[in-house]
């Protein structure tokens, strides 16, 4: 059971990388204006580089789990 919630929860990472990494390039290319996800005193390219890094630490975090699993078994 925890080895789906832990291959979900990389999925999930690496699904927000992908986003996260196109919206940054796409914004630096000038695709898309930036400035609409920006709010307060935040600019609009720290919000998609934070998708980006959320996804990064999901995944780090659901392999990390994966691999303490198998050597506890």
């Amino acid at each position: 059971m925890l080895t789906r919630v832990y291959s979900w929860m990389n999925l999930i990472g690496n699904g927000f990388i992908l986003v996260g990494g196109l919206g940054l390039a796409l914004g630096m290319a000038g695709v898309i204006d930036l400035d609409t996800f920006a709010f307060g005193i935040s600019a609009g390219v720290r919000v998609v580089g934070t998708v980006a890094i959320t996804g990064c630490l999901l995944s780090a975090i659901s392999c990390f789990a994966r691999e303490f699993n198998n050597e506890k078994s």
